[in-house]
């Protein structure tokens, strides 16, 4: 699976540009997922697009950023470093057949995240303070589902999953079984209902509704509990990327 394109299928930037082979992408410079370049391809000019792109973020205010994935341009992180880009949020990937048990809580699915499923989402992911907008219209710019466990009318636990082709490009109803994956994202639990059990829950329900047979998701090279957890759900590191900052 090509996981870069995945992850820039999944988390789409509203405003994208194509220069040389590379993507640009722009959403309020909310995450650099989204408000960074894709350099798949290598470029003619590796100088020229390189301040094509700093010419590009810079119009609108915001740093140069680079996500180099499994499949970056050949020879473009060492280029960035020469050039003084910093290298931050190393991140891996993690990718599996899960088929653990039934949820042992019940969680409620919807097609579109409502309120409290947003709230809960930014409290705890949103580490940009302002950006709730851009941030929910990144969320919903592909089909998902948005599932989370409730307490007493509170979303404790949240998690996003995107169906999406194991091939990119792909449509869904033209893949085969055995190519269709999910995407899971923005899982977030409050504080104060950590250790219970939740995340489990919403990862399990998640996969269910969407009779999976693969997932895979993303989350910092740091974040050990987080990887131990889903390392019980089935994933494994099959991958890494890290993101270069002018």
């Amino acid at each position: 699976m090509n996981f870069d394109l995945l992850v820039h299928e999944a988390w789409p930037a509203y405003e994208q540009r194509v220069h040389d082979g590379w993507v640009l992408r722009y959403a309020g410079g909310v995450t650099k997922r989204a408000n960074s370049v894709l350099p798949l391809d290598e470029p003619a000019d590796l100088d020229g697009a390189i301040e094509a792109a700093e010419a590009f973020y810079g119009e609108r205010g915001v740093r140069c950023v680079f996500s180099l994935g499994p499949n970056a341009t050949p020879g473009l992180d060492e280029e960035l470093e020469r050039r003084g880009y910093e290298l931050v949020d190393p991140t891996v990937i993690m990718a599996g057949s899960p088929a653990g048990p039934p949820p042992p809580y019940q969680v409620r699915i919807e097609d579109r995240p409502w309120q409290g499923w947003l709230e809960t989402w930014w409290a705890v992911d949103g580490r940009y303070g302002t950006g709730f907008e851009e941030a929910e219209r990144i969320c919903t710019g592909v089909p998902a589902w948005y599932a989370a466990f409730e307490e007493d009318g509170v979303a404790l636990a949240v998690g996003r999953a995107v169906p999406q082709a194991g091939t990119y490009g792909v449509p869904r109803d033209e893949a085969s079984p055995q190519s269709d994956t999910l995407g899971i994202y923005c899982m977030a639990t409050l504080p104060r209902a950590r250790r219970r059990g939740l995340a489990r829950a919403v990862i399990r329900a998640l996969v269910r509704h969407a009779d999976a047979k693969s997932a895979y998701l993303v989350t910092t090279a740091p974040n050990l509990a987080a990887q131990a957890l889903y390392r019980g759900e089935g994933f494994e590191i099959v991958d890494r990327y890290h993101y270069r900052v002018r």
